[in-house]
């Protein structure tokens, strides 16, 4: 049987996914790091989407399973560099919770990943997705820095 969106999946996904993505994706930018004064990785829920399908009220959580989307997001604050401006970044690693299958984006209109929920995550594909968002990370920094 096919799992849909509930509390299980979004749990699922919140607690066992996301550690092991945050891990990785740290790992990949532990030499960024430094060039900024202080930097944030954390996990994220979208608590205000509603499902348009939605026939109740009930208030969107974790705990009610009609989570929209979660995710994790980059905040990285104070680029140090002599000479150069200072900046900050904010990059999202976005969930998009559907009925059935999630996808997996650096935002809600880009999926690089559709998965069934409760379907294990090899190693590879933690690092795959790992690695493109942290090639995304590095991106925008050396744009913003070549506009500077």
């Amino acid at each position: 049987m096919q799992h849909t969106r509930d509390k299980e999946a979004i749990v699922h996904l919140y607690n066992k996914v996301l550690p092991q993505l945050a891990e990785r994706i740290y790992q990949n930018l532990t030499e960024v790091f430094p060039l900024f004064d202080d930097f944030n990785l954390e996990k994220m829920v979208d608590t205000w989407t509603k499902d348009p399908n939605a026939s109740s009220d009930k208030e969107i959580s974790i705990e009610n399973g009609n989570v929209q989307q979660v995710g994790l997001r980059l905040q990285l604050n104070g680029f140090q560099r002599a000479g150069a401006q200072t900046f900050d970044l904010s990059k999202e690693l976005v969930f998009r919770l559907a009925y059935s299958t999630y996808e997996v984006g650096p935002d809600k209109n880009t999926p690089w990943l559709e998965k069934a929920y409760l379907q294990a995550w090899p190693g590879q594909e933690i690092e795959e997705v790992a690695a493109r968002w942290s090639e995304e990370v590095v991106e925008e920094i050396t744009k913003r820095l070549e506009n500077l």
